[in-house]
């Protein structure tokens, strides 16, 4: 079935929706799956799984909220399933173990094929719960849930002073980071647990000294006794020799690389990753040295370029970027797909009329360094960030601002990188957004994250079209309304 027919028929009078859920399970101590569904669906001989009977359990709506937050910060969606339990056949599912076991819900026709559903979640079942007698309820979350696990738990060991420490992890390009001393015996040191493409720089209390280094395994060796502060820059993470610097290269090795719950790489939107790598080749570094989750690693990358994580529908991790205009053609929503009077304003972005941007992060703060460095040079130790500050005088003195802007940290390590963004957040920001919110009508159940919508309504001065972008969906797939919010 086409993109096109699926669409048909999702606007089509003669359609009969019916949802399908397949959910993971132990039940004494065997991994199973639940068949669930809002209407009685047996698959045949030839379907994937074959011949199966879902049981029509489901009630209630069932709603998937789907969102990009405006301040980029990473966040886990978040719903509930409701399912009828009166005969008490259920009763016993709350003795099994639903904890962060895959769910997937389908939407088709009774009449179709299995093969012809289309997935519209796919996610985690965080806990099985009961508020009532006769309704269980699944508590559900997106797969972002997987990534809030530490990106590494392996420690140092043995019988040094050091022995619980975690080994760091560099991945892109780092500054003047404090690497792990891993045998004070030998005076070695280690910045990253396996091969780095570089440790292009070791210091001491800020001067160069020259180390025996093994790029092969992260590590290095200091040919005298340390002054003072033993320091290096890196460029880390390089399996096999392949070396990426990139917000979207470093978020796809971490998320498929590391954590308790690592993806599959089939588990992200390859299109759009490479589109963002492309959009996106600021080159990038972060040091971890201390217990750090996958999701809150792969948000401070993303929301160094106004970015951030997001799992579609379908289950496929992507990065999306907040802007003005909105990437790509335009979708064009009428007032006839929009249900009267629910078109209505629900946010107001504050306007900024400064950005400040940290870049370049200096991993080891040292002031007062007592060597023979220039004053320049020693000064720059004494900093944690470089920043970049623009101002924009017109809307300044238009909304009587007058208060420096607040400083927003961001792994670039560029100036005219770190330039560029705070420019194009400038432009952004300077002038009020607000996010309209509207229930729609079957025909927009197609709706994506991130894209291009125009509205066309007579209220809100949409007479002849305000375009924005798509940042929340969350679609009733029983009543087959969504409700959307575009940001224009």
């Amino acid at each position: 079935m086409t993109d096109a027919q699926f669409q048909a028929w999702l606007t089509s009078p003669a359609s009969i929706p019916i949802v399908l859920i397949e959910a993971h399970v132990n039940s004494g101590g065997v991994e199973t799956v639940r068949y669930l569904s809002t209407d009685m669906y047996n698959t045949g001989a030839a379907d994937t799984p074959a011949n199966t009977c879902y049981q029509p359990r489901l009630t209630g709506a069932l709603t998937f909220t789907e969102q990009v937050v405006i301040d980029n910060s990473a966040g886990v969606s978040s719903s509930t399933i409701e399912l009828e339990n009166s005969d008490g056949a259920l009763d016993l599912w709350l003795l099994d173990i639903w904890n962060n076991r895959q769910i997937i819900a389908y939407i088709g026709d009774p009449r179709w094929a299995r093969s012809d559903f289309r997935v519209i979640f796919n996610g985690i079942i965080v806990d099985m719960d009961c508020t009532t007698r006769d309704k269980p309820i699944f508590n559900l979350a997106d797969q972002l849930q997987l990534l809030n696990t530490p990106v590494t738990a392996t420690l140092l060991g043995g019988t040094t002073p050091n022995s619980t420490q975690l080994i760091p992890l560099c991945f892109g390009e780092c500054h003047n980071v404090t690497p792990l001393l891993t045998n004070p015996a030998t005076l070695e040191y280690a910045v990253h647990n396996g091969q780095v493409a570089n440790i292009f720089e070791v210091r001491d209390n800020g001067v160069p000294i020259t180390a025996n280094i093994t790029n092969a395994t992260g590590r290095f060796t200091l040919n005298a006794p340390p002054v003072g502060t033993i320091t290096a820059s890196v460029q880390g993470d390089a399996p096999a020799g392949v070396y990426t610097n990139t917000i979207a290269g470093i978020v796809q090795r971490l998320v498929t690389g590391f954590g308790t719950n690592p993806f599959a790489t089939g588990n992200l939107d390859s299109v759009n990753f490479s589109a963002f790598a492309t959009a996106n080749p600021q080159p990038v570094g972060i040091y971890l040295s201390s217990s750090t989750n996958v999701l809150d690693a792969c948000a401070q990358l993303a929301s160094s370029v106004g970015a951030q994580l997001v799992m579609a529908r379908t289950g496929l991790l992507q990065l999306i970027q907040i802007a003005l205009p909105a990437i790509g053609t335009p979708t064009v929503i009428t007032q006839n797909q929009i249900i009267e009077q629910t078109l209505m304003p629900t946010a107001r972005t504050d306007v900024a009329a400064g950005v400040m941007l940290g870049f370049c992060l200096n991993y080891t703060v040292q002031a007062n360094l007592l060597t023979n460095l220039p004053v320049g040079d020693a000064d720059m130790f004494a900093l944690d960030y470089m920043i970049v500050n623009m101002v924009d005088a017109p809307t300044q003195a238009m909304y009587k601002m007058t208060a420096a802007p607040a400083q927003q940290n961001t792994l670039l390590l560029v100036q005219s990188d770190a330039t560029s963004e705070a420019t194009r957040r400038l432009n952004l920001w300077k002038k009020p957004h607000i996010t309209y919110q509207f229930e729609g009508t079957t025909s927009l159940l197609a709706l994506v994250l991130g894209q291009a919508a125009t509205i066309i309504n007579p209220r809100f001065g949409m007479s002849a079209g305000s375009t924005g972008m798509v940042i929340s969906l969350a679609p009733d797939w029983t009543s087959g309304r969504v409700v959307v919010e575009v940001l224009i």
